[in-house]
């Protein structure tokens, strides 16, 4: 696939040129993009976080998590046009949420503030979503991805609710608690997050898959932490996931029910989804 992108200056062929930007010699796209980075006492990770982002994203929003260091001035230096904006609330999700709704772009990156994520990987998440995809979901477990940064406990207990919700929920996931993901802003009307912390990678896959979104999973290596100790406790967090899971399964079955009870549900149901 090729495209031309020399000026143009009238008619048609001048719309296609004011709209669409190179990405690569093979893509361009015409959504912008923006990545948000919620981040916490950061600033020595951030040299590493932005070096890889490529440059023709639309905007960076960094949501600051009250830090206590430069992480903010860090951001600033690194890229000019970054969008702080600051976390009212607390935890991984509240500060995801805060970042979406700061958003102007059409698509949406989540990448993590610890280098562990490559941002030199967003072009792949562009690609499934330009090519028809509603949500690219990053997958360590999936063919050509990896890790070094997951012990076996936390790689057994993924397996473990990974496994449920694809039976409970009819995925298809290899990976589920991994936060290196991009949608389709318009996604957010349909899956409605409620959650303030680290469940909210779950809840979003959960969430997309009862929503009839199309999923990609894309092959991710995630990286070590470079600076600093994580807020990732895995026995409290792990058990946070699972009641998300419980809570949607729940909801699911609700639903059902009262489908079952009330027939006209299901008459009416295009007109109120």
């Amino acid at each position: 696939m090729s495209f031309d992108l020399r000026p143009a200056t009238t008619g048609q062929d001048a719309l296609v040129a004011s709209h669409y930007r190179p990405i690569s010699s093979h893509l361009a796209i015409a959504p912008p993009v923006s990545v948000v980075i919620p981040a916490m006492n950061e600033a020595e990770n951030l040299p590493y976080v932005f070096k890889t982002l490529p440059d023709w994203i639309h905007e960076v929003v960094l949501v600051d998590g009250n830090s206590t260091d430069n992480t903010v001035e860090v951001a600033r230096e690194l890229w000019p046009d970054v969008k702080v904006v600051e976390q009212r609330g607390k935890g991984k999700g509240d500060a995801l949420i805060t970042g979406f709704n700061a958003c102007t772009g059409d698509i949406i990156v989540m990448v993590d503030a610890d280098g562990s994520a490559d941002g030199n990987e967003i072009v792949s998440y562009v690609s499934a979503l330009v090519s028809g995809a509603d949500f690219a979901k990053g997958s360590r477990f999936a063919n050509g991805g990896g890790t070094d940064d997951m012990t076996f406990i936390r790689k057994l207990g993924n397996w473990a609710l990974c496994t449920t919700v694809n039976r409970k929920f009819g995925a298809r996931y290899t990976d589920l608690c991994y936060g290196y993901n991009a949608f389709w802003r318009h996604c957010l009307d349909k899956i409605d997050l409620d959650c303030t912390g680290f469940e909210v990678e779950t809840l979003m896959n959960i969430r997309v898959v009862k929503a009839g979104l199309k999923v990609q999973e894309i092959p991710s290596h995630e990286y070590l932490r470079i600076h600093g100790t994580s807020n990732l406790r895995a026995v409290r967090d792990g058990i946070r996931v699972l009641k998300v899971i419980l809570r949607e399964r729940s909801n699911r079955r609700a639903l059902r029910s009262r489908r079952h009870d009330s027939p006209m549900l299901d008459s009416v149901r295009g007109e109120v989804s």
